[in-house]
Formats: C-alpha cells, sequence, structure tokens
C-alpha cells in the first residue's frame, strides 16, 4: 500500500505535467500578432529572462552555501544521516522552486503575445489564450511539488515514521527560494511601476503605457517577475511546506492509520490537482460575459469537485467522515477569502469607492481613507480563519482519534490548498493580461484591441488580489500547522512532551517580542528598497523626457537603460531582507533556545498574518481607486481626483507587489527554518 499511494501521486503529478506542455503548446501555435506587437513583446521577453537569469544565478549561490551550512549544522549535532539527507533535501527543494518559477515566467512572457493577438477577435477569446498559458505556471508549481515531495519520501522511506522529519530541508529549500524571488521580483516590479507613473502620469500627464515612456517596458518585465516567477516560487513553496508538515503530524497518528495517514496529505492534493485541471479546462466565456463571471465558474466547478475527491480519499485512507467535515472546512475558508478580497479590491463595493471619493479632496484625504481600509480589512480574515481553526480543530477531536484535533486542522489546510492549481491560474492570468493590455497600446492596436485588453486587465487586478488573499489565507493555516509540527519535533528530539510556551519567563516573552519586530523590520526593509530603487528609474526618465524628440514620438526612448537599472537594484535590495529573514530566527534560537523560538515564531506568525492582509488587500484598493477614477468616475483621467489616485495607488503598490505577498513568504520561511535547525536550539 506504502508504493502504491506514492507511484499514485507521482503519475498524477506527471499526468499533470503533461497537460500543462499540452497547454503550453496550444497557446505558442496561436496567432502572434502583428509585426509592431512582436517587436514589443520581444523586449518584454528579452527583459524578464535576463532578469530571472541574474537573480537564479545568485540565489542558486546563496542556497549551496546554505547547504554546506545545514550538512555543517547536523554534522555538528551528531547526526550525519540527517545532515546528507537534510542538505540533499534543501538543494532539491530549492531546485524545484526554481524551476516552476521559471516555466511559469517563460510561459506567461509568450502568451502575452497571444493574448493581445486574440484580443483582435474578441475578449473571449484573449481570456482563454491568458488562462491556459497562466494554468501552465498553476499546474507545474502543484505538480512539481507533489513530484518533489512523494519522490524524497520514496527515497527516505525506509522508516515512514522518520522520513517526514528527514524531508523538511525540502520545504525550507522552497521556502528560501520563494523568499527571494519574491523580493526581488516584487521590488523589480514596483520600483518600475512607480518610476514608469509618477513621471509619466503624473509630471508628463501621458497615458498607462505609452511608449515615449522609457520605464514602461521594465514596467511590463516587472509583472512577469514578480507576479509569475515570485508567486509561483511563492504557492510552490505553500505547498511543499504545508504536506510536510501534514505529514509530520500524520506520524502521531501512525498507530491508528498506519501509513495512510503520513501520505493521506499527498493524495488529497493530487486529487485537488485533477479538480483544479477540469475547472480550467471548462472556463469558456461568452464574447459580451464579463471575464471574472467566466473564471468565478470554473473556480467553483474545481471546488465542487475538490469536495467530491476529498470525500472519495479522506473515506477510503482514513475511514472518518469527521476528517472530511475539516477538509470542507478549508475548502470553504478559500472561497470565503475570495468574497472578502473581492469585496475589499473590487470597484464596485463600498471600500474602493470610498478611496476614489476622497481623491476628490486631495491626497491626503485618498492617503488618509485608503489606509483606513487597509486596516478595516484585517477583520474579516481574521474572523474567518479564527472560526476555520476551532470547526476543523473540533472536527478533528470529535473524530475519537488520539491527536486528532491538529490532523483535522492539517486536513483543513488540504482542502484549502486543494485549488491552488486555479488560483495560481488566475494569478499568472494577471500579467499576462497586463501585459496584453500594454503591448496593444504600445504597438498602436485599434481601439476595439484596447478596449478587450481593458476589460482582461481590470479582471486581472482582481484576479491578482483574489490570489494574494488566498495565500496569505492559507499560510495562516499552514503557520499553525509547520508551528505544531515544530513542537512535535522538539518534543522528539527532547524525548520530552513540549506542549506549552510559558510567555510568562522573561526569555520566551523575548522571544515574541522579537517575532513581532521582525515583521515591522522586514517590512521596512522591502518597501525602502523599492523607494530607493524607484528613486533612480525617476531620475532616468526624468531624463530622457528632456529630449524634446522622444516627448514628440520621432525617437525611441532608452528602455534597456531602465530595465538594468531596476534589474540591477532589484538584485541588490532583496539582499538585506532576505538574510535578516534567515538569520534572525537561527540567532534567536541560538541564544534563547527552543521555547523562546516557539514564542518568536507564534508572535511573528500573528502579526504576519495581519500585516500581510492590511498590506495586499489594502494595496489593492488604492490601485483599484485610481482604475475606478480612470473609468470615468469623479472626473476620469487627468482630473485632480485621478492625480490624487495615482499618488494613492503608488503608496499601495510597494505594499500589495514587495512587501504583503513578501510576508507571507516570510512566516513560513520562519516555520520551515526553526523546523530544520531544531536540534541547534536544544
Amino acid at each position: 500500500m506504502f508504493g502504491i499511494f506514492l507511484e499514485l501521486v507521482i503519475g498524477i503529478g506527471v499526468l499533470a505535467l503533461l497537460v500543462a506542455v499540452g497547454f503550453a503548446w496550444y497557446v505558442f501555435r496561436q496567432d502572434s500578432g502583428t509585426k509592431e506587437m512582436q517587436e514589443i513583446a520581444g523586449y518584454i521577453k528579452e527583459g524578464a529572462e535576463a532578469f530571472v537569469k541574474r537573480q537564479y544565478t545568485t540565489i542558486a549561490i546563496l542556497a549551496v552555501v546554505t547547504a554546506i551550512i545545514l550538512f555543517g549544522v547536523y554534522t555538528f549535532v551528531g547526526d550525519p544521516d540527517y545532515a546528507f539527507k537534510t542538505a540533499f533535501a534543501f538543494i532539491l527543494g530549492a531546485s524545484c522552486s526554481a524551476i516552476a518559477g521559471i516555466v511559469g515566467m517563460y510561459t506567461s512572457v509568450r502568451s502575452n503575445l497571444r493574448t493581445a493577438a486574440a484580443a483582435r477577435i474578441s475578449t473571449a477569446r484573449a481570456l482563454k489564450m491568458a488562462l491556459l498559458g497562466g494554468a501552465v505556471s498553476g499546474i507545474f508549481v502543484v505538480a512539481l511539488s507533489l513530484i518533489g515531495v512523494a519522490s524524497i519520501f520514496w527515497l527516505f522511506g525506509a522508516d515512514p515514521t522518520k522520513t517526514p522529519f528527514m524531508i523538511v530541508g525540502y520545504a525550507f529549500g522552497a521556502s528560501f527560494v520563494a523568499l527571494f524571488a519574491q523580493l526581488g521580483g516584487g521590488i523589480y516590479t514596483k520600483a518600475a511601476d512607480i518610476g514608469a507613473d509618477l513621471v509619466g502620469k503624473v509630471e508628463a500627464g501621458i497615458p498607462e503605457d505609452d511608449p515615449r515612456n522609457p520605464a514602461v517596458i521594465a514596467d511590463l518585465v516587472g509583472d512577469n517577475v514578480g507576479d509569475c516567477a515570485g508567486r509561483g516560487a511563492d504557492l510552490f513553496e505553500s505547498t511543499a511546506a504545508e504536506n510536510i508538515g501534514a505529514m509530520i503530524l500524520g506520524v502521531a497518528l501512525y498507530p491508528v492509520f498506519g501509513i495512510n495517514g503520513v501520505l493521506f496529505p499527498l493524495v488529497a492534493r493530487a486529487f485537488g490537482l485533477i479538480a483544479s485541471i477540469i475547472g480550467i479546462a471548462l472556463v469558456n466565456a461568452g464574447d459580451k460575459e464579463n471575464p471574472m463571471s467566466a473564471l468565478n465558474r470554473g473556480y467553483y466547478i474545481a471546488s465542487f469537485l475538490s469536495a467530491i475527491f476529498l470525500y472519495l480519499v479522506t473515506m477510503q485512507m482514513l475511514g472518518n467522515i469527521w476528517f472530511f467535515y475539516a477538509g470542507l472546512v478549508g475548502l470553504v475558508m478559500s472561497i470565503l477569502f475570495v468574497f472578502i478580497t473581492q469585496y475589499y479590491t473590487e470597484y464596485t463595493y463600498r471600500p474602493v469607492r470610498s478611496i476614489a471619493l476622497a481623491s476628490t479632496t486631495g491626497h491626503a484625504t485618498n492617503i488618509i481613507t485608503g489606509f483606513a481600509v487597509a486596516l478595516e480589512n484585517t477583520a474579516l480574515p481574521v474572523l474567518v480563519i479564527s472560526v476555520s481553526l476551532f470547526l476543523s480543530y473540533t472536527f478533528g477531536v470529535e473524530s475519537g482519534v488520539p491527536h486528532g484535533g491538529l490532523y483535522g486542522t492539517a486536513v483543513a489546510t488540504m482542502g484549502m490548498l486543494a485549488t491552488a492549481a486555479y488560483i495560481l491560474a488566475m494569478d499568472t492570468f494577471g500579467p499576462i493580461a497586463d501585459n496584453a493590455g500594454g503591448i496593444a497600446q504600445m504597438s498602436n492596436a485599434s481601439e476595439k484591441v484596447r478596449r478587450n485588453t481593458d476589460v482582461l486587465d481590470a479582471a486581472g487586478n482582481t484576479t491578482k488580489a483574489l490570489t494574494k488573499g488566498y495565500a496569505v489565507g492559507s499560510a495562516a493555516l499552514a503557520a499553525f500547522l509547520l508551528f505544531s509540527a515544530y513542537m512535535d519535533e522538539v518534543s522528539r528530539l527532547t524525548g520530552k512532551v513540549f506542549d506549552t510556551v510559558n510567555i510568562a519567563e522573561v526569555n520566551i516573552f523575548i522571544g515574541a517580542l522579537l517575532g513581532a519586530m521582525l515583521v515591522f523590520l522586514f517590512s521596512s526593509f522591502a518597501i525602502s528598497a523599492v523607494g530607493s530603487t524607484a528613486g533612480l528609474i525617476i531620475e532616468e526618465v526624468r531624463r530622457q523626457f528632456k529630449d524634446k524628440n522622444i516627448m514628440s514620438g520621432k525617437k525611441k526612448p532608452d528602455y534597456a537603460t531602465c530595465v538594468d537599472i531596476t534589474a540591477r537594484g532589484a538584485l541588490k535590495n532583496m539582499i538585506l531582507p532576505g538574510a535578516l529573514a534567515i538569520l534572525f530566527p537561527i540567532a534567536v534560537g541560538i541564544i534563547l533556545k527552543a521555547e523562546a523560538v516557539a514564542a518568536f515564531l507564534m508572535v511573528g506568525t500573528i502579526t504576519g498574518i495581519l500585516m500581510a492582509i492590511m498590506f495586499n488587500n489594502g494595496g489593492g484598493a488604492w490601485d483599484n481607486a485610481k482604475k475606478y477614477i480612470e473609468l470615468g468616475a469623479h472626473g476620469g483621467k487627468g482630473s485632480d481626483a485621478h492625480k490624487a489616485a495615482v499618488v494613492g495607488d503608488t503608496v499601495g503598490d510597494p505594499m500589495k507587489d514587495t512587501a504583503g505577498p513578501s510576508i507571507h513568504v516570510l512566516i513560513k520561511l520562519l516555520a520551515t527554518i526553526t523546523l530544520v535547525l531544531a536540534p541547534l536550539f536544544i
């Protein structure tokens, strides 16, 4: 039975990869548009591939050094077998995460051109191209994660009660790459975006994606390296870390379920992948249908099928209906997070419209109202997370299984992540649609094409916001899951039950305080990195705008210089916050020891969840308030309200695309690094 389940998971993963390759082959065979479109797309592709090559070369060097340190740590504590296996798992996890991110970026910078070309026919046709292009990334991420974890479990699987602890390095490797990929990509995309907007829209008064703007290609490149490569690595890390955390909790139930309790998370996720693929394949929009209606319909289909598969897998492997109820809680939680995120980020609802209205009275009132909305929007998600944890834990307890409560939360996490491939497909759809709009604008496409791409772009902004909300929700469940796994690991290493953290002890309280502080300091470094890099872009754009031939359209601006400045700034500025996230918890563990690390992890996670929700949805609300005005509200483009909204959007940009996404990688990195290095803290 041990081998059958692993073979099933690997088989589904390989089949899913073949489906993704088929989607890519179909998209790449479509019409690639006009010569002008191909030229603009070529600039984007060249810039994105050059940056990702430089970024992942840097990450690879850092990863090799980290693997050597891991090997040294485990050798030092007298466990040479774990030393080799942990370092090997780390390198494998890092490699698979990098591959997933690179594949997503590779596909997106080719799908954008086909989407722009398809927009000449209809919005529905363009929607299909963008979604299938995004699906390649979504499917690759989940399938590679499953194949990687299942393969390394099989490789190390002599004792299934010890193997999950050995493969934690895989999750740490995935988290390591995700942090730097998300940081570097987020700094790149927002520095370019801010530089293009502030000088282009506000100072020069030219439209978005105007070919005269030297920073516009860097901006379009940034969509791919941030929202495709960065988010791909992010959700790869989520799926890997949460699978392994759930498997560790399954070890505690080995006397009850045997190997089934350990492998259940992998099998459940594999069938969730099948449900997501079916949902993607069934998305067909009508010619005049709102793209979000079609995308939501596919998501509901994927969710419904996931629920059916979850029931079948739960009853077959665990034979206990209460764990299905726990998984259903996670699935419902993911849907609620989608609704909440839509409410706070779509311009059809009160929060975004209140920011747009505040823009009519100036820049300051826009920022005050936007910040108030950002703070307000933390309430509902936290209530949903709290109720979900309570219900899933309660259902686990009701199962009558020893340690069933914690395992119930693990099953809920599997339920929430069941549709991860579909959610990531919608996320990558966003930058593909955004790029398609930029290509259409810069290639002087017809008004019909621009209208079609604008409709897609509006939907893409919503899908990107939804994915960030979903990622934070999954991070919240995963953080509790991984925190529980850390407690189990310390118990295993010490031979004593470790189930209480006494925050009344001074060193434990200090650990908790440092955990909260790290989130704020990390956010500061990430946002400052965007500001300093954006400043360099602004100076370069202003310099080029002094050339009257560029502003008159007689001469092409120097796009390459802006791309290079942004790349160098992003790579330079990602090192400090990344190093802080890795070294700080290690220092806390060595100085204050294991229980203080538990407090550090617990409070840092809570703080990080709140900050990530505030940044993600607050920044998204600012962005769509600007877009609502650009559609004609409160005076439309060029009005005083529009100028105030552009400034508000600029404030929100590094929050929603750099700090926010990086924080939910941070809190999972903290969990995996403390789990891997627990022997050092004893």
